[in-house]
C-alpha cells in the first residue's frame, strides 16, 4: 500500500509539471500601428531659454504634446508629411511642412537639396512663415479670432495653418465672405477643414514680422 502511495504521489506531482509546460504560452508579435511608429528621419527641435537648441528622437512623450506651439507644430506637420524632414511629394512639395519652391525662394532659401537635409533649416523656415502669415493677416486675425464661421470658432491657430495651407490671400477670402470662398488643394483639403482640424492651439509666442527671411 505504501509502495501504490509513493508511486500515486509522483505520478501526481509528475502531471502538475506537465501541465503547467503543456500550457506556457510563447512571445506574440505584435503589430504597433502606423501613427505611433517612430520616422527614421523624424526629430524635434526644442527651443531652450538661452537661445540654444535641442535635438530629440520621436517618443511616445511626442503624442502629448497638448495645445502648445510645439504640439501644433508636430501636428500640422503629421499631416503635412507624417513629420518627414526628407519627404517629397508628387507635387514637388518639400520637407516636414511641404514648402513650395516658389515659398522658399521667397524667404530666402534657393538650394532645395539643403533645405530637405537639414531640419534646423526647416523648422526655422516654418516659424518665420507663421511670422510672416501673421503679419499679412493681422487684420483679420484682430477682426475674426472669437467668431464662429459655419459652426467652427475662429482662433488664430487655426487662421495660420489655413495660410500654411491656402496662403494668406485665400484665407482673407474665406474669413471675408464667411466661409463662402473656400480653397481646396489638389488632394481635397480646404481652409474650412484646416481651420476646424488645428484651431486651438498656443502660437501667441511667434511674433508678426513683416517679410521675414531666414538669411536676414
Amino acid at each position: 500500500m505504501k509502495r501504490w502511495i509513493y508511486f500515486l504521489g509522483h505520478l501526481a506531482i509528475i502531471t502538475i509539471l506537465t501541465s503547467f509546460a503543456t500550457f506556457r504560452v510563447g512571445p506574440k508579435t505584435v503589430e504597433v500601428p502606423l501613427e505611433l511608429k517612430g520616422q527614421k528621419d523624424q526629430v524635434f527641435w526644442v527651443a531652450h531659454q538661452d537661445g540654444d537648441t535641442k535635438r530629440i528622437a520621436p517618443s511616445f512623450e511626442s503624442v502629448f504634446l497638448g495645445k502648445s506651439f510645439l504640439g501644433f507644430k508636430e501636428a500640422l506637420a503629421f499631416k503635412e508629411s507624417q513629420g518627414k524632414y526628407s519627404s517629397v511629394n508628387t507635387l514637388g512639395y518639400l520637407g516636414k511642412y511641404q514648402f513650395g519652391a516658389n515659398t522658399l525662394k521667397l524667404m530666402g532659401v534657393d538650394d532645395t537639396g539643403l533645405f530637405l537635409q537639414s531640419p534646423v533649416l526647416q523648422e526655422n523656415l516654418f516659424e518665420l512663415n507663421v511670422a510672416r502669415n501673421k503679419w499679412i493677416l493681422r487684420r483679420d486675425i484682430k477682426r475674426f479670432v472669437g467668431k464662429k464661421i459655419n459652426g467652427v470658432p475662429i482662433t488664430e491657430s487655426g487662421i495660420v495653418a489655413a495660410a500654411h495651407l491656402a496662403g494668406a490671400g485665400n484665407v482673407k477670402k474665406y474669413l471675408r465672405s464667411y466661409g463662402q470662398m473656400d480653397f481646396s488643394d489638389a488632394y481635397g483639403s480646404t481652409v474650412a477643414y484646416y481651420m476646424k482640424k488645428f484651431g486651438g492651439y498656443d502660437v501667441s509666442q511667434i511674433k508678426a514680422i513683416h517679410n521675414p527671411k531666414v538669411n536676414s
